[in-house]
């Protein structure tokens, strides 16, 4: 009888050993790897800032895992391209949560965030760093997902203030027809107008019908004007409106793209403003930069952008949350790691994540010159 109760106490001590290593896998984490997922748009709309995003994260934990990982595990960044497309991103996260991943990462788009959420939304499945703007994936109503940037919100405000400042508060917003830039113009919207902008006019920009709503936007007599979309869409109207004689300012979100903009107008976009919520990615003076810098050139990656740098900087906050995990990581630890980031400074970039699911307030207006080059 007791040799009986020896075997059935250490089959009980198999069983849960084994039920604990199922779990570990369910949830990505190895014991020489951690799992993450991402779905983006490699191709398709929004791949000119999700692909830079995808390979500035990569860039950082490629470094890291080079080094051993974090207690002996790297991290592995699994990305499925969704073309831009939600329908694909849901069938993407699908994919990723049944091969098992400890959180989801990086995602692109405000509409593939929140048509994927409904997989998660009652998990204890973190989204992790999307680059999406809108203000309602910071309310009560995702509570799974953390972001690093801000919202659209706080970078209308940034705009708003901006032109309060230069005397131009009638404003007349042209936006792209893609479901990312109505996002963006319903912030624009509330806000500006919460802030006593005048807004005398929005029309959206489709290709082909860019002069059409360039004069139809011009004929309310605006004195600055919010392009809204992506950077071939936003460089097609601002050309329009300086050729039609509208020397105010221009302004645009950070999804327009600030380096991809400028190189697209080149001198033609002097004067242009547009918002970046991380430090300029030239900047040699802000720590996190020059390690971007000299990760990229050692990979012998492309030129770092705006977009790179705050893929970058997601995938470091993240090693951080991973080092704070006592023992194995786990869902319920990684959150617990990321809410105790409280007023981290990460190579010059501030992170406070304490009481909140936003982790930066970090907005700055940065300047298109006579040369085509972005100043701050």
């Amino acid at each position: 009888m007791d040799k009986f109760g020896t075997w059935a106490r250490a089959a009980m001590v198999a069983v849960l050993a084994a039920a604990g290593m199922a779990a570990a896998a369910d949830d990505g984490v190895g014991k020489d790897r951690i799992v993450i997922g991402q779905s983006l748009a490699l191709t398709g709309p929004g791949s000119s800032l999700a692909e830079p995003f995808r390979a500035g994260a990569k860039l950082y934990f490629d470094r890291l895992n080079a080094t051993g990982g974090i207690n002996g595990r790297k991290i592995e960044l699994v990305t499925l391209d969704d073309h831009g497309s939600p329908a694909t991103t849901v069938e993407n996260t699908k994919k990723l949560l049944g091969q098992g991943v400890l959180a989801l990462f990086g995602y692109y788009g405000s509409p593939e965030v929140t048509a994927a959420y409904s997989l998660i939304k009652d998990s204890d499945v973190l989204m992790f760093a999307p680059m999406a703007a809108a203000d309602e994936l910071r309310g009560a109503l995702y509570p799974n997902v953390y972001s690093i940037r801000p919202g659209y919100s706080e970078e209308a405000a940034a705009i708003t203030r901006h032109a309060e400042m230069l005397g131009a508060r009638k404003f007349a917003i042209l936006y792209g027809g893609d479901s990312e830039s109505k996002a963006a113009l319903d912030s624009a919207e509330r806000t500006m107008a919460a802030m006593g902008a005048n807004l005398l006019a929005k029309n959206v920009v489709n290709s082909g019908a860019v002069a059409a709503s360039v004069d139809k936007s011009l004929e309310k007599k605006p004195e600055s004007v919010l392009v809204l979309g992506d950077a071939s869409g936003a460089a097609s109207a601002v050309r329009d409106l300086r050729a039609k004689g509208f020397r105010g300012p221009i302004y645009g979100f950070s999804n327009t793209g600030e380096s991809l903009l400028a190189e697209e107008l080149g001198p033609e976009g002097a004067g242009v403003v547009v918002v970046r919520v991380v430090p300029k990615s030239d900047s040699a003076k802000v720590a996190v930069v020059r390690e971007l810098m000299a990760d990229a050139q050692a990979a012998k990656a492309s030129k770092p952008n705006v977009y790179m740098l705050e893929g970058y900087i997601a995938a470091r906050v993240f090693a951080e949350a991973v080092r704070r995990i006592p023992k194995d990581p786990t869902r319920a630890k990684l959150r617990k790691a990321v809410d105790g980031l409280d007023d981290l400074s990460l190579g010059g970039f501030r992170v406070h994540f304490a009481n909140e699911r936003v982790g930066s307030k970090l907005v700055e207006l940065s300047l298109i010159d006579s040369q085509g080059r972005v100043r701050e």
